[in-house]
């Protein structure tokens, strides 16, 4: 990094600590009060927008406050205007001084602008951006709290546009509020109280402007709200779309489908865009039925002062004064018109929000007996499970208890449930009937992220992240040291593979690996396994997809890691389970055949049959 690169970066941190911005704040608790605020106000977007500022009140009556020193030159403006006016037309001997005095005023209620806008915007900038940070990490804290049956129904894509889109839009609206409704509603306010004070007869007049503003919001707030939940839907569809084009367009290249896969994203944002266009006409009516009305009012405004400064009811520089006056109450009955679309799209953020941080799917962890260690015993006990919209069960009255330190081997046609098994070993899915047993204790009533913390899984498809080799395989246990991870390193024959990289363990891995062959990410996956040093160790056909010779590196790797540990695998090749302890064949809804490899060979079974299969 440059050295002006470095000072910026020193400068930015500095700055967040002075504006009031900490990266330390205690995410359990932002996360129940935002949580309580979204279940309180349910079905009411905007109490829920007020709520979730609880505790940033005073910085945004503070803000009200400079709020009305800054903008003071605007409401006195036009008294000032109407009095020099008046002094002009009167021409006293003294009107060069009173007008002096009259432009001394303005200046000193300009310049102290400067000061108080900074003070204004830092209050309500900084409660607004401590809430977008709340808001996103209270929803990432969420999503981590969710099942994983959630995340398999729900499409990445709709919950980034949640954390991403969603917060921004409820970021501009409360930018909105500050910013413009609260100079809408701080103008009007003055303007009406200071014709009131000055004349009845031309308060009445500008009252009227009232019932036809309701009128017209009213007509139009029901059909933006149901636009914009359309095309927040539609984009948040177009979201998914897109992470699922990005993600296939290796196979759509490798087949030549460009333009099939380009059609299909084209008609997908033909969509949007047509919505978005219903939503963009609807507030164009809106806006110009709002403008047509409210200028025909200032002109009969002008009409109705001028006549009675004709009739010697007012003077000439209180038309003028009544006309500046009217003219911002127009601006911003006009404004708030304006802004409704913007409101209805941040209130309707509030509710796709409140649509995650008030999903019941989630794992619970109160009042749940807590495992600091496991010894790794497993236990089926008449066990069951079927999907929610299955119409069978995928197994049923399984009965298998898994001793200490012991390897099994899960084997069977694809769908028989062997990574259902696994799933409900690792806490991700529940028994449907009977119960799992984790040395002898039921798996619904402990405290799964306890539990978890003695378990490693190594998937079939290895999940890698954007950062360093020495980063993914100490995922979680950054504390290592380097002599054991050098350890681990080559139990994971990764050796030969981290001295080929430009700079070791600290080589960049690009997204999902990609920069990787196949069985390096697997043999990266296995080394991470490695360095929880697990009691349960969970395999799900982690050599399925490699190469001979990757295959034989990983079941090198793999049987050192195996060693007194619980394991359970799920196998595809049968020739490389030989060593399990035990062999349990899945099928047609439950277990079919359990034995060592040997015994099951000898009884010529079903399992026999797989592996004829695949000589």
């Amino acid at each position: 990094m440059k050295k002006s690169e470095e000072q910026f970066v020193g400068t930015q941190e500095k700055n967040r600590s002075h504006y009031g911005l900490h990266p330390d704040a205690d995410l359990d608790e932002t996360e129940q009060k935002l949580l309580e605020t979204f279940k309180r106000n349910r079905n009411h977007s905007l109490k829920t927008l007020i709520g979730i500022y609880k505790g940033h009140y005073l910085e945004l009556f503070l803000s009200i406050f400079f709020f009305a020193i800054k903008h003071s030159p605007a409401w006195v403006l036009p008294i000032v205007t109407a009095n020099i006016v008046n002094i002009a037309t009167e021409r006293g001997g003294d009107a060069g001084r009173k007008i002096m005095i009259q432009v001394g005023i303005m200046v000193v209620l300009i310049a102290q602008n400067v000061l108080t806008n900074y003070f204004y915007t830092l209050f309500y900038a900084r409660a607004i951006r401590n809430v977008e940070r709340d808001l996103r990490c209270s929803l990432v804290r969420r999503l981590q709290q969710l099942s994983i049956s959630y995340h398999n129904e729900m499409q990445s894509g709709r919950l980034q546009s949640k954390i991403m889109r969603d917060v921004e839009q409820i970021e501009t609206l409360s930018k909105q509020i500050f910013i413009s409704m609260l100079s809408i509603i701080m103008n009007i306010a003055v303007s009406f109280a200071v014709v009131v004070t000055k004349s009845m007869t031309v308060f009445v007049f500008f009252l009227a402007t009232i019932p036809v503003a309701v009128v017209i919001m009213a007509a139009f707030k029901g059909k933006i709200k149901r636009y914009n939940r359309v095309f927040r839907k539609d984009m948040e569809e177009t979201s998914v779309h897109v992470m699922e084009m990005i993600e296939m367009i290796p196979v759509t290249r490798a087949h030549a489908l460009e333009e099939k896969e380009t059609h299909k994203m084209a008609h997908q944002l033909y969509h949007v865009a047509s919505s978005g266009l219903s939503l963009d006409m609807v507030q164009s009516y809106f806006s110009s039925i709002s403008w047509a009305a409210f200028q025909i009012f200032q002109v009969l405004c002008l009409g109705f002062t001028g006549y009675l400064a004709s009739q010697g009811k007012i003077s000439v520089g209180e038309v003028v004064m009544y006309q500046t006056y009217f003219a911002s109450i127009v601006a911003q009955v006009s404004s708030i018109i304006t802004l409704l679309p913007t409101i209805a799209k941040g209130l309707e953020s509030v509710d796709s929000i409140g649509d995650v941080m008030l999903c019941h799917d989630v794992e619970e962890y109160n009042n749940k007996k807590k495992l600091p260690s496991i010894r790794g015993e497993i236990t089926f006990e008449n066990t069951g499970f079927q999907y929610p919209n299955g119409e069978t069960p995928v197994f049923s009255h399984l009965n298998l208890t898994i001793k200490e330190g012991e390897t099994v081997a899960f084997v069977g046609e694809s769908g028989a449930g062997k990574t259902t098994i696994l799933n409900m070993v690792i806490g991700f899915l529940h028994a449907t009937e009977g119960r799992v047993l984790i040395d002898g204790q039921d798996m619904e009533r402990i405290n799964l992220k306890s539990y978890r913390s003695n378990i490693a899984v190594v998937p079939q498809t290895p999940i890698l992240f954007s950062g360093t080799i020495r980063e993914n395989i100490t995922y979680g246990k950054e504390d290592i040291s380097d002599e054991r991870l050098m350890e681990i390193i080559r139990a994971a024959n990764l050796e030969e593979v981290i001295e080929q990289m430009p700079d070791g363990v600290e080589t960049m891995v690009t997204e999902r690996g990609s920069n990787l062959s196949g069985g390096q990410r697997q043999r990266i996956s296995i080394a991470r396994a490695f360095i929880r040093d697990p009691k349960v160790l969970i395999l799900d056909e982690a050599t399925s997809a490699l190469d001979s010779i990757s295959e034989e590196k990983i079941q090198t790797a793999t049987e050192r890691l195996v060693k007194d540990r619980t394991t359970l695998i799920v196998a595809h090749r049968l020739s490389t389970i030989r060593n399990a302890d035990h062999i349990a064949v899945i099928g047609k809804g439950g277990l079919r055949e359990y034995g060592t490899y040997d015994e099951l060979m000898e009884k010529k079974g079903e399992f026999y049959q797989l592996r004829q299969l695949q000589l």
